[in-house]
């Protein structure tokens, strides 16, 4: 019968194929996307319309914190990389820090 839909699978089904897909993934992949996405939020954060510096300090923090866990995982040139992500969101950082410093009065009172 041409019009006969697929049926749509029970929840059962779905979650059978979710424990499946779980049993496939690795730490290291769940590790290795979380960086990735912690630096593009890092940079994110340093933008000039919505700079968070706070929230790019934690993101660098932690980038310095799970990079080294992935030194058995990933080839070395990947960690070089990653790494040199790392550097460069910390002189982009730097940056905004002297930037948000040069635009605010001082405060001091001296």
């Amino acid at each position: 019968m041409p019009d006969e839909q697929p049926k749509e699978p029970s929840e059962a089904e779905l979650l059978e194929q979710l424990e499946a897909e779980l049993r496939k993934l690795k730490v290291s992949d769940v590790l290795v996307q979380t960086v990735f996405t912690l630096s593009s939020l890092g940079f994110q954060k340093l933008g000039e319309d919505r700079r968070d510096l706070e929230q790019a300090q934690l993101a660098i923090e932690s980038l310095r914190a799970l990079v080294p866990l992935l030194e058995r995982s990933l080839p070395p040139e990947a960690i070089r990389d990653l790494n040199q992500t790392i550097a460069n969101l910390q002189l982009a950082y730097a940056k905004a820090v002297s930037g948000e410093r040069k635009r605010s009065p001082d405060q001091s009172g001296s």
